[in-house]
């Protein structure tokens, strides 16, 4: 497997213990850890056991050396996090929901250190001399005017010199901000039909082909748990009429029941057989894996990209239906998992995609 190169922000994670809402825990204590979706992918597709390098930019100061150090205790390659004194480390606060009670996220990241900087400011040639792959978000573009630049110069750059490009459209409502004569859909439709053209696997759910590109899922509603997949086939096809150099079209299918309960699933539509794969399966049916009593899930769209960026660079995964089977098992397992990386292996992955859902302890 060559190099998989993300590029995006990472931010400091700021969450009270358990269940707890801020307004119980503060002042006292909370856990910090370190995340941001690009980084997420990179790191959940090292401990799958492939190789990755995150690209961002940071301060120079001993709060951002522990998060470059995170990373490198999970052997990501970070020689090409910039050191800047333009800007600060982002952060976000997030308080885990439970039942009826969702989760939430508060933003503390404008003046980022890669919100502030240029293209100009990475050297291309360099991250892509070793890369197979490049995954980014639409997150990463969110940020501001310079890291929109950034993100477009980084996917042509990529497409430019062979290297495959995953896109995961992520829209976040909170943060398409930078130019205030647009709605962030209207300023995020605009920007990502930029980057577009140049992505070939494009990952996503209903609501972001609605709020980046305004395609529908018909009468869909994923906050009633209630989702309607025979029309999701027709979503991947629109995405491609509309951006032919797209190949793979990857839809996640969350039903949320509650906070605590969804149910998981994806599809994985193939431009080149006009033919879509969805998982998991049982009985040649479409059947979700039912999540109950989720520990986290905020991560899990970045643990799914992380899968399946790692099946389709794997040959004996790389068939759709076994990367996608793979995806969905790899997401499946980070809602058990506290924090934004996915810390689950290949081998207990592939166990949960071939069938083993017992969660007996292994001996």
């Amino acid at each position: 497997m060559k190099k998989i190169i993300t590029f995006g922000e990472i931010m400091m994670r700021v969450a009270p213990e358990g269940l707890l809402r801020f307004r119980q825990s503060m002042p006292g204590k909370v856990e910090t850890t370190f995340s941001g979706a690009e980084a997420n992918v990179a790191a959940s597709v090292v401990n799958l056991g492939g190789k990755a390098a995150f690209v961002s930019a940071l301060p120079e100061h001993a709060i951002a050396d522990a998060c470059i150090s995170t990373l490198k205790g999970l052997s990501v390659d970070t020689n090409f996090i910039q050191r800047t004194d333009k800007g600060r480390l982002g952060v976000y606060f997030l308080e885990t929901g439970a039942n009826q009670r969702p989760s939430n996220v508060i933003y503390d990241r404008e003046y980022s250190s890669v919100s502030l900087m240029t293209s100009d400011d990475y050297p291309m040639d360099e991250i892509f001399s070793d890369a197979g792959w490049l995954h980014i978000s639409g997150i990463t573009p969110a940020l501001s005017k310079q890291a929109a630049e950034a993100s477009i110069a980084f996917v042509k750059h990529a497409s430019e010199n062979g290297v495959k490009v995953s896109c995961d459209l992520n829209f976040r409502k909170k943060l398409w901000k930078w130019d205030s004569s647009k709605s962030p859909t209207d300023l995020a439709q605009e920007t990502m039909r930029k980057l577009l053209p140049y992505v070939d696997v494009v990952i996503g759910n209903e609501e972001d082909a609605w709020d980046v590109l305004g395609i529908s899922a018909g009468t869909t509603d994923v906050h009633s748990g209630s989702l309607e997949i025979e029309n999701y086939p027709r979503v991947a096809t629109q995405i491609i009429e509309q951006f032919p150099n797209v190949s793979k079209v990857a839809i996640t299918l969350r039903e949320s029941i509650s906070a605590s309960h969804n149910n998981w699933g994806a599809m994985l539509y193939d431009a080149e057989t006009e033919s879509s794969d969805f998982a998991p399966m049982q009985n040649a049916k479409y059947q979700p894996y039912e999540i109950h009593n989720i520990v986290d899930r905020v991560g899990g769209g970045d643990s799914f990209a992380a899968g399946l960026i790692f099946a389709l660079n794997t040959p004996e995964l790389a068939e759709n239906k076994s990367a996608i089977s793979f995806a969905v098992a790899a997401s499946c397992l980070a809602h058990s998992v506290t924090g934004d990386f996915n810390f689950n292996t290949r081998s207990e992955v592939e166990r949960l995609m071939n069938g083993n859902a017992s969660g007996r302890v292994v001996r």
